[in-house]
């Protein structure tokens, strides 16, 4: 039953990755045709992110009444319908409508899906499951190129994808029973283990509470650090290279991709070790790796080849920190917390990477862009410090639980 689930999961985070540089591949013919400006683009990645940190933070409320499978169904049908949307508008403003239920869908699927395999499967699938995610998000550009190049039409590559949407939509709604029957089990062994425990996973919890629980700020630091480290690097690698470093660009495209792909490449790595090193360990290690990346990337030497391998250096340290820290969230503040604290979660990490890559555009503006390698190594060394509190106050809690229990 959790195996045929978990062939429905990947998939789903397949998908779940495809709609997320579709836009972006298609923006340099839309906005033409819109007849809207290039900065535009803006506007509906704003909406996108303000929709899908509302769906994270109501995902502990949404989950609890209606079970993971019935949500991620459903969320996974909104998002579908709006790329459809999409395909078909003609008008900026129709589109900014058709980013709202795109973001909600988006947000509600990722806090569900992420829980699910933090509470029923080994790290290694999460580390895996995140790789697919990036096997989405290298496959949607292909897929718009396709479109752009074969037929000249950007609504095609939406089309295509929302299709596939609808297929993996289907899927999900004919695995309902499956995730019932997972379900019910999980409730008979908590029933059976502590009734305590089936009585306090009822409760749904505040922001508020959620907020005072002990490590919570700082996994929120910690999550909204990362993905202004990840996002930042990826946004900005070219147009550091170009204009602070003199390259030509397509090289610096070139290794600007190279990061993304050192993510997903780094993340099928860990998938093989995720159980041995254990989540804290890997957070560790990949914070380190990602620093020495940013400080190749900061030497001051005439030679290219350190910076331009300091990217690759930052994507593979990128790489397990964020599938660690949401599998580690159950054992951090418990197996009936964690849905509410991964709900928060997604909505920092959406946070830090909505508004800190546009932060460092205006210290590049403003200031130089000769700024980027430190900027990444604020972030990097913010979500080392705070990641090392987290695992000193998640040490005492759980000696406190042991001296309780004996």
């Amino acid at each position: 039953m959790y195996s045929l689930l978990l062939v429905i999961i990947y998939i789903a985070f397949i998908s779940l990755g495809l709609p997320d540089s579709l836009i972006g591949s298609a923006w340099p013919i839309m906005h033409r045709d819109l007849q809207v400006p290039v900065s535009y683009m803006g506007i509906i990645t704003m909406l996108i992110s303000g929709g899908t940190i509302l769906s994270s933070l109501l995902s502990d409320r949404l989950t609890r009444k209606f079970g993971t499978g019935p949500v991620t169904a459903v969320s996974v049908l909104l998002t579908a319908a709006a790329l459809f949307g999409f395909s078909v508008t003609g008008s900026f403003w129709l589109l900014c409508l058709w980013a709202i239920p795109y973001g909600l869908g988006a947000g509600a699927v990722d806090a569900s899906l992420n829980n699910y395999v933090a509470l029923h499967y080994a790290s290694r699938h999460m580390s895996w499951l995140h790789c697919f995610w990036g096997v989405g998000c290298s496959v949607s550009p292909y897929i718009m190129s396709y479109a752009l190049t074969g037929y000249s039409s950007w609504s095609l590559g939406f089309v295509i994808v929302s299709a596939l949407q609808m297929v993996l939509t289907a899927a999900l709604f004919l695995s309902l029973p499956l995730w019932k029957k997972a379900a019910t089990a999980g409730a008979v062994k908590v029933r059976q283990s502590d009734p305590a425990k089936k009585e306090s996973a009822a409760k749904v919890l505040t922001m508020g509470q959620v907020l005072k629980m002990k490590g919570v700020p700082l996994v929120l630091i910690t999550f909204l650090a990362y993905c202004a480290l990840e996002s930042t690097t990826g946004i900005w690698a070219s147009s550091y290279l170009v204009q602070h470093r003199g390259i030509d660009a397509e090289t610096a495209a070139m290794f600007a991709s190279l990061f993304y792909l050192g993510i997903t490449f780094g993340r099928f790595l860990c998938g093989f070790v995720a159980d041995r090193l254990g989540d804290r360990r890997l957070i560790r290690i990949g914070a380190l790796t990602a620093l020495g990346g940013a400080l190749l990337i900061l030497l001051p030497l005439q030679a290219h080849l350190p910076a331009l391998a300091g990217l690759i250096v930052v994507g593979l340290g990128c790489a397990p920190v964020y599938p660690s820290i949401i599998h580690s969230t159950p054992d951090n503040f418990g197996r009936e917390n964690s849905q509410a604290v991964i709900g928060i979660q997604m909505a920092s990490a959406y946070v830090g990477s909505t508004f800190m890559p546009p932060l460092f555009g205006l210290l590049a503006a403003h200031v130089t862009i000769g700024l980027y390698p430190v900027y990444l190594l604020f972030f990097g060394g913010l979500m080392l410090y705070m990641s090392e509190r987290l695992r000193r106050v998640a040490g005492k809690k759980k000696d406190a639980e042991k001296g309780t229990a004996e």
